[in-house]
C-alpha cells in the first residue's frame, strides 16, 4: 500500500524514443510519413471496398473492420508521440493516460480477435464452399465483429480498472513514448501482483485461444488445398490466404514478444522498438499486404483509378 503521507502523481512524463536531439527531426519526418500512409492507406481500403460490388464479401467485409481498427488504434498512439518527439518535456494528465490505454487495449485485442476470425472465414470459404453464404451470413459476420469488439472492451476495461486503482506517489517519469501498461506499474507504489497475474492470464489466453482458432483453420485449409487436383485451383485457394498469413504472423510475433515475456526480463529499450512495430508500422503494412497480394483489389484500385480520371 501507498504510505498515507505520499504525494499522489496527477501527470506523467513521457520520455519518449529517444533523447538524442539529432535524431528528433528524422524520427518526426519518418513517423508522420508512416502515420500518414496508415490513415491513407487503410481508410482508402475501407472506400474501395465500400464503392466496389464485388468485394461486399464476408472476407472485405472483416477487411474493412480491421482496417478501421488499424486507423483507430494508430492514431491513439501517434499524434502523441510525434508531439512528444518535437516537445522537451512532454506531459500527459492521468486521466489521459488512463483513457490512452483504455482505447488502445480495446483496439489492439480486437484486433487480435477480428485476425481469428478472417481464419474462420477462410476455413469456411475453402473446406465447405457451398455452405459459405449461408454459414458466413451478414447477420453472423455482424455477430462476429460486434463479439470481437466486446472482447477488447472487456479485456481493456478489466486491466484499465485495475490500473486505476493503483497509486502513484513518484517518480511519474514513464520511460515510454505511451501509457503501455508494463512501463506504468514499474512507477507504482502499490503491490501490483494482481495486475501482472491478470495481464499475463488474458494476455495468454486471448493470444493463444486465437492463435489456436487460426491454426486449426488453417490445419484444415492445408488439407482442403492439398486435395485439390489442379495446380492452379490450389495456387489460387492459396493466394487468398497467404495475405493472411502474413498479417497473423507479424501481429502475433510482434505481440507475443512484447508480453508474453517474464518481467524479469522486461527492458523498457527493447519494448519501445517492438512497440513502434505494432502502433505504426503494421497499421501500416496491412493494406498494402492485403493490396499487393490480392488480384480482387488491384483490379478494383485500378477501375477505381481509371474511374477518377474518367471523370476528370
Amino acid at each position: 500500500m501507498a504510505s498515507e503521507n505520499c504525494t499522489l502523481v496527477t501527470e506523467f512524463i513521457l520520455l519518449g524514443l529517444t533523447d538524442h536531439s539529432e535524431l528528433k527531426i528524422v524520427l518526426f519526418v519518418l513517423f508522420l510519413v508512416v502515420y500518414a500512409v496508415t490513415l491513407v492507406g487503410n481508410l482508402g481500403m475501407i472506400l474501395l471496398i465500400g464503392i466496389t460490388p464485388k468485394l461486399h464479401t464476408p472476407m472485405y467485409f472483416f477487411l474493412s473492420c480491421l482496417s478501421f481498427v488499424d486507423a483507430c488504434y494508430s492514431s491513439v498512439i501517434a499524434p502523441k508521440m510525434l508531439i512528444s518527439i518535437l516537445v522537451v518535456t512532454e506531459t500527459i494528465s492521468f486521466t489521459a493516460c488512463i483513457v490512452q490505454h483504455l482505447f488502445f487495449g480495446v483496439l489492439v485485442t480486437t484486433e487480435g480477435f477480428l485476425l481469428s476470425v478472417m481464419a474462420y472465414d477462410r476455413y469456411v470459404a475453402i473446406v465447405n464452399p457451398l455452405l459459405y453464404t449461408v454459414v458466413m451470413s451478414r447477420g453472423k459476420c455482424t455477430l462476429l465483429v460486434t463479439g470481437s469488439f466486446i472482447g477488447g472492451t472487456i479485456n481493456s476495461l478489466t486491466h484499465t480498472v485495475t490500473l486505476s486503482k493503483l497509486s502513484f506517489c513518484g517518480p511519474n517519469v514513464v520511460g515510454h513514448f505511451f501509457c503501455d501498461i508494463p512501463s506504468l506499474l514499474i512507477l507504482s507504489c502499490s503491490d501490483t501482483s494482481m495486475n501482472q497475474f491478470l495481464l499475463l492470464m488474458f494476455s495468454g489466453v486471448i493470444a493463444i485461444g486465437t492463435l489456436l482458432i487460426v491454426v486449426i483453420s488453417y490445419s484444415f485449409i492445408a488439407v482442403a488445398i492439398l486435395r485439390i487436383r489442379s495446380a492452379s485451383g490450389r495456387q489460387k485457394a492459396f493466394s487468398t490466404c497467404a495475405s493472411h498469413l502474413t498479417a497473423v504472423t507479424i501481429f502475433y510475433g510482434t505481440l507475443s514478444f512484447n508480453y508474453m515475456q517474464p518481467s524479469s526480463q522486461y527492458s523498457v529499450e527493447q519494448e519501445k522498438v517492438v512497440s513502434v512495430f505494432y502502433t505504426l508500422v503494421i497499421p501500416m503494412l496491412n493494406p498494402m499486404i492485403y493490396s499487393l497480394r490480392n488480384e480482387e483489389v488491384k483490379e478494383a484500385a485500378k477501375r477505381a483509378i481509371e474511374m477518377k480520371f474518367f471523370l476528370c
